[in-house]
């Protein structure tokens, strides 16, 4: 639930919802997240996410102590 789509390599990507306007929805959402991806690797090819800061991302809107984001 946490991260309704995925990329698979060598098939397409998979993105799923409560119902299908759901799932479309986070297929529109995947597509800007890897065509920033894409812009970024363009400008810093060797660029990575320090694990650090995707933790407290995630973990903010998902972890025991979730602060944002909650519906």
């Amino acid at each position: 639930k946490a991260v309704p789509s995925a990329i698979v390599s060598g098939h397409a990507p998979f993105s799923w919802g409560k119902n299908a306007h759901d799932a479309v929805h986070n297929s529109v959402v995947l597509e800007e997240v890897a065509a920033m991806a894409l812009a970024t690797r363009s400008l810093n090819s060797g660029i990575k996410v320090q694990q650090e800061l995707s933790d407290k991302h995630y973990n903010r809107k998902h972890g025991k102590n979730a602060y944002y984001g909650q519906k």
